[in-house]
């Protein structure tokens, strides 16, 4: 992560376009245009034109009188090389590449990407944004470096985004609603210059004090949730990650990767980070729109302000639905309602002003809800009624929500006889919708931001706990398996690994024959769960591979003989030892979980807790987390589960040690983050009892690629440990 001379990209005193033009609709002749009003020097370099647009160009970038601060560069993909070259020999280190033709179209171009890369490194510390952007917009000094037909209002939002076409779109929509940016940045291709670096760059700058996301994908995991996390813990950050249903093949393999899929893992990647997700592009717009002019609300507590019912009960159905809550209205708040507004106001919440409602009454009934403590933000509605005055309403409202403190929304419902209030509240800045809904929408996803960071602020460190796992051993284990052809590991070997975390667990023992496996029963004394052992077999309830509760000799020989039979009927291409025999576990309350771990693409080991048994991946009760762990982000994710009420205590039955079971995610935790030759982990199921955990069953996938690398311990999770 760096931010070295990215000053001369957003704060330049100078900049060069190369590939200037006059040609109408040309890219070159755009970007004059737009940097008609930045008021340092613009440098054209056109070899056929000594003017453009009536500046002063250069055949060359040999011939500039000076070093521009700035280079946009917008030729044909086969000469950008040879003009980063020339850049760097005349010492600019500051580039925007628009140019497409790179990566994005094939191997030729991936090539020719790959040149501008190996000369760039030529020259320390030489900054690239792009290539195949829109270009970067700074509005507070009018430096408009990109192609966007339409320049930015000034604003204290920055909008980061991995696609060009999205960010014209939201350009446009942001000046058609009075929404302004402090930064407005297209990536392209980031080659250089990272969705981490501009983070920490402009988390650094009093100019901005919220961020919006548009992601695609992030390549540089770890860059990005650091920079993401100092961001996020004073400035709030919203993304919009696209591509929500492409799940891993790979992943789908395991209990784990079917409940998990890759989407939730960016989910629980963001909220690790502290960003809050929307997942509509409608969200992305009001959401903006919202966090450009207010605070996060405090609470979520709304009041509806209203001239109509409907839209008032529609509201309030809204908020509701979305997990908000309608604000109790205080005594005093409702004696000064009272002596301001006509006797058949609604006398609760929402506060129907009535159809005939003057401006004047919007401004006073806002002024006093205002002042209520139990109200965290408000909606204020206005439908067109024959005695209404939109107009003079939106006025009224724009005046009293000048300043305030908390957030105030508006919707004027319907089309051209409230377009021009419409218009006063955005050209105010005051967030307006066209529905209530979309205003309940952009106000809950706050209230959700303000709740993950309040919870940010008080999660305290990761923990570290000392374990008994010898790593040599267990990474000698790992190669004899992989060079042996074994990809899974036997149950008894899972298992040691797990005890070895601390985590407790039933040992099994392996029997390859029916009177091997009375002698075991005997021993460890009846009832006893017997389960077939086989490298081939992943999931032994499948292929009728496990029996419980077995009492006796004769059941053992039984047991032994069936699960053999079925096993070797369902998978005949599987090499079959034989059945491993431990002690039945009884509890007279116990509930099963499932915890595992996949090890995914962007962020590395990621760690499921759920409702286990058979069952785990018809419901996907699931809660995913990054680790490394600590008690509160575990208890958090547990209460998020459905299940979690019944982990509580259901029915008079007394509830799981919550405490025990939390200790045994956070040793698993760092059980998948110290061996990042584990692929996948499954434990199903864990019995959580009110005294304790038992692990009943594992199951661990190595990777190939890794086992016997010399993989030193520590987590490939882009998320470090928090000091």
């Amino acid at each position: 992560m760096s931010i070295v001379n990215l000053d001369k990209i957003f704060a330049p005193k100078s900049v060069t376009i190369i590939g200037a033009s006059e040609r109408p609709g040309s890219i070159g002749s755009t970007l004059m245009k737009n940097l008609e009003k930045f008021a340092g020097k613009v440098y054209p370099i056109n070899p056929k034109s000594p003017t453009i647009h009536g500046v002063t160009a250069y055949k060359t970038v040999g011939e500039l009188p000076e070093v521009p601060d700035l280079a946009v560069i917008c030729t044909p993909a086969k000469t950008v090389s040879a003009l980063v070259e020339q850049l760097g020999e005349k010492g600019n280190r500051a580039v925007i590449i628009i140019t497409a033709g790179f990566r994005e179209v094939g191997s030729e171009g991936k090539a020719l990407e790959q040149q501008v890369i190996e000369t760039a490194k030529k020259y320390d510390n030489f900054r690239i944004v792009g290539p195949n952007c829109l270009g970067v917009l700074v509005p507070e000094t009018n430096m408009n470096a990109s192609f966007a037909a339409t320049g930015g209002i000034v604003g204290r939002c920055a909008f980061i985004s991995q696609s060009g076409a999205l960010g014209t779109a939201v350009l446009d929509w942001a000046n058609y609603n009075g929404v302004g940016f402090s930064y407005f940045v297209s990536m392209g291709n980031a080659v250089d210059v990272s969705m981490g670096d501009l983070l920490e760059y402009f988390g650094q700058q009093d100019t901005t004090d919220s961020a919006m996301l548009y992601i695609e994908s992030i390549p540089d995991a770890k860059n990005f949730m650091e920079s993401v996390k100092k961001f996020s813990a004073v400035k709030p950050i919203v993304a919009y990650k696209s591509g929500r249903f492409a799940e891993s093949a790979a992943a789908a393999a395991s209990h784990t990767g079917a409940m998990a899929g890759m989407d939730a893992v960016y989910d629980a990647a963001l909220k690790r980070a502290g960003v809050q997700r929307v997942l509509e592009i409608s969200e992305v717009f009001d959401c903006t729109n919202l966090m450009s002019h207010c605070a996060a609300p405090k609470g979520e507590r709304l009041a509806i302000v209203t001239n109509a019912g409907g839209p008032g009960v529609m509201t309030t159905d809204a908020l509701i639905d979305r997990g908000g809550k309608l604000a109790k209205i205080s005594d005093a708040t409702m004696e000064k309602l009272n002596a301001i507004l006509p006797s058949f106001w609604s006398h609760g919440n929402p506060i129907d002003v009535l159809g005939d409602a003057k401006a004047e009454a919007y401004a006073k009934a806002l002024e006093v809800v205002l002042d209520d403590p139990q109200i965290d933000g408000i909606v204020v509605i206005l439908t067109p009624q024959a005695m209404s005055d939109p107009t003079g309403a939106a006025k009224a409202v724009v005046g009293v929500a000048k300043g305030a403190k908390k957030p105030i929304l508006t919707s004027w419902m319907g089309g051209t006889t409230v377009a021009e209030g419409v218009n006063i509240f955005r050209k105010e800045g005051i967030p307006t919708y066209e529905t209530p809904e979309r205003a309940v929408d952009a106000f809950i996803q706050m209230v959700r931001y303000e709740k993950l960071r309040q919870f940010q602020a008080t999660m305290g460190p990761a923990k570290t706990i000392a374990t008994g796992a010898d790593r040599a051993a267990m990474q000698k284990m790992f190669k004899e398996h992989i060079d042996e052809g074994v990809t899974i590991l036997p149950e008894d070997k899972s298992k040691e690994l797990l005890a070895a975390y601390g985590i407790p667990v039933t040992m099994p023992v392996v029997a390859k024959t029916a009177d091997e496996a009375v002698a075991l029963a005997a021993k460890c004394g009846f009832p006893v769960v017997m389960k077939i052992h086989s490298h081939q077999i992943t999931h032994k309830t499948d292929v009728g591979g496990v029996k419980l509760n077995i009492t006796d000799e004769a059941g053992v020989r039984g047991a032994f003989e069936e699960i053999i039979t079925s096993a070797k009927a369902a998978k005949p291409e599987a090499t079959i030892i034989g059945c491993t025999v431990q002690p039945m576990v009884k509890f007279p309350v116990a509930y099963e979980l499932i915890v595992g771990q996949i090890k995914d693409a962007t962020f590395g080991p990621v760690v499921m807790v759920g409702m286990g048994g058979t069952l785990a991946e018809v419901f996907k009760d699931r809660a995913l987390m990054l680790p490394p762990l600590n008690a509160a982000m575990v208890k958090e994710e547990l209460e998020h589960l459905k299940y979690w009420k019944v982990l509580k205590g259901y029915r008079g039955k007394p509830g799981a040690n919550i405490d025990k079971l939390v200790d045994v995610i956070i040793r698993f935790g760092q059980l998948v983050s110290d061996y990042p030759e584990i692929k996948e982990l499954d434990i199903n199921p864990v019995l959580a009892t009110p005294d304790g955990v038992m692990a009943l069953d594992a199951r661990v996938v190595l990777d190939e690629k890794l086992v016997g690398t010399g993989t030193v311990a520590g987590s490939a999770l882009a998320v470090t440990p928090d000091e």
